[in-house]
């Protein structure tokens, strides 16, 4: 048996960022990984998605700019852009992220980590053997999330994309077929249409992106049509077979062939093998925890779960956050220091409730931080939606010609604080920070008056919101 003070399973960035933090805060800590060090992000999901995404962004804004679109005259380099995303994979090898475990005096243990027992984590090695780890403090599981597929017949056999495949594909499919309207279905769609797809956006329901602001979805939509997507609402799969290309029977009874097939139709935690049952809880779900990381229901004080695993917040930076955030917990509840409970304090992850930022890398972006209008009125706050168009932006029409886009606040009557932000339009994500800090530091709108944005600018946008809701 292997004693360290911390035993974190999973090293995607929320396990990477958890044991830095504790090792920080002075304590041993081993990290268990089956798979790449560096997790889904690295190597399947954000870096590959943006750099396939992120060519089809620059020759598009090229395209809306005269002067620039004339000097544009062809198509993408899909060979090019496919190998810039193969060498922002690291070529699926995680040696570099290796290193920096060792340069931070992290132990990197490789196998699948089991629970077993009260801070006890056992790990089938990958030659075959089993190493047993215990930890004096904590035990902290970081394994994220797998792609939740339905269950349909012929599915299986018809060797669907998942977002791994659809992140990863050496080649470009002549045409696509995307079952989902989520994140990773309009940014996949966007970036396979860019480099010569022909594909097609099955949606069940009657809206895309749908956990945000109903224009933004409308956007993207009328985007991805402009684009070449054929975009269908109201349609469900309900069965799949491959011969040859894929054939999808559809609810409507019509059978659409595609050469791929990508569900995108969300996530389940990773905790299905993880020895969840030797503590207490049930495998194949996610792991509650409190403010702080603590696993609810689980006694001893001593199992934390951070990022996707606890289904608080779906998303890397989040998932990150709360790494930073548990591990300094850890080491201060190993030395006896007092925590910081309080909203916003150094020990709680409350901006997993308040002040969460999304970006959606689509054409255009989608940039969002907080609480939708929807959102807000469901939790009984008093607000007002207000709406601006960005393209009557000066530095908006400046960055593009005939410029898109729209911005929302959701401002909270009785504080006058905002509640949430959400910016739709061409490179609008590097506004989101200024979002965030707004939300997250509950700036009152009297003191925003005082942050005076630079002419011409995009952000000028948030003059003409404060404007807007002044009158």
């Amino acid at each position: 048996m292997d004693e360290f003070d911390v035993v974190v399973v999973g090293a995607g960035p929320t396990g990477e960022n958890l044991a830095e933090r504790a090792h920080a805060g002075g304590l041993t800590v081993a990290i268990v990984e089956s798979e790449l060090v560096g997790g889904e992000c690295s190597y399947w999901a954000c870096m590959p998605s943006k750099a396939l995404l992120r060519p089809a962004a620059a020759l598009a804004d090229a395209g809306r700019v005269a002067g620039a679109r004339e000097a544009v005259t062809g198509s993408l380099d899909a060979t090019a852009v496919l190998k810039r995303r193969d060498e922002f994979a690291s070529h699926w090898k995680d040696d570099g992220q290796v290193d920096w475990l060792d340069s931070a005096g992290i132990t990197l243990v490789r196998g699948h980590g089991r629970l077993d027992g009260e801070r006890r984590v056992v790990v089938d090695t990958p030659d075959g053997g089993r190493r047993v780890l215990s930890a004096r403090h904590a035990v902290a599981v970081c394994t994220g999330t797998r792609a939740a597929l339905p269950e349909l017949p012929g599915l299986a056999e018809a060797r669907p994309w998942t977002s791994r495949e659809a992140t990863g594909s050496p080649r470009v499919p002549g045409r696509l077929a995307v079952v989902g309207g989520g994140v990773v279905a309009v940014e996949m769609a966007t970036a396979w249409r860019a480099l010569g797809s022909d594909v097609v956006l099955l949606v069940r329901g009657d809206r895309l992106l749908p956990k945000l602001e109903p224009f933004a979805g409308e956007l993207v939509a009328e985007s991805l049509r402009a684009a070449g997507v054929e975009v269908r609402f109201g349609t469900t799969v309900t069965g799949v077979r491959r011969d040859g290309p894929a054939v999808l029977t559809l609810s409507d009874g019509e059978a659409l062939t595609a050469d791929e097939v990508l569900f995108a139709t969300g996530r389940v935690p990773a905790t299905a093998d993880l020895g969840l049952e030797s503590v207490g809880l049930e495998a194949g779900k996610p792991i509650e925890v409190d403010d702080t990381g603590l696993a609810v229901g689980v006694p001893g004080g001593w199992l934390y779960a951070a990022g996707d695993v606890n289904g608080r917040a779906l998303l890397t930076h989040q998932g990150k956050y709360q790494g930073r955030i548990f591990g300094t917990v850890i080491a201060d509840r190993a030395a006896g220091r007092e925590l910081d409970r309080a909203p916003w304090g150094r020990s709680v992850a409350t901006a997993d409730d308040r002040a969460l930022p999304q970006v959606v890398f689509t054409d255009p972006e989608v940039a969002a931080v907080g609480l939708s209008l929807e959102q807000a009125e469901r939790r009984g706050h008093r607000v007002r939606a207000v709406d601006y168009d960005l393209g009557g932006v000066a530095g908006a029409s400046l960055y593009a010609d005939d410029y898109r886009g729209r911005a929302r606040a959701v401002v909270d009557l009785d504080r006058e604080t905002l509640l949430g932000v959400t910016f739709v339009g061409s490179g609008v994500a590097e506004l989101l920070h200024s979002a965030t800090i707004a939300v997250a530091g509950e700036v009152p709108i009297a003191r925003l008056w005082h942050a005076v944005p630079s002419y011409p600018t995009i952000s000028e946008i948030w003059l003409r919101l404060l404007e807007t809701y002044r009158g």
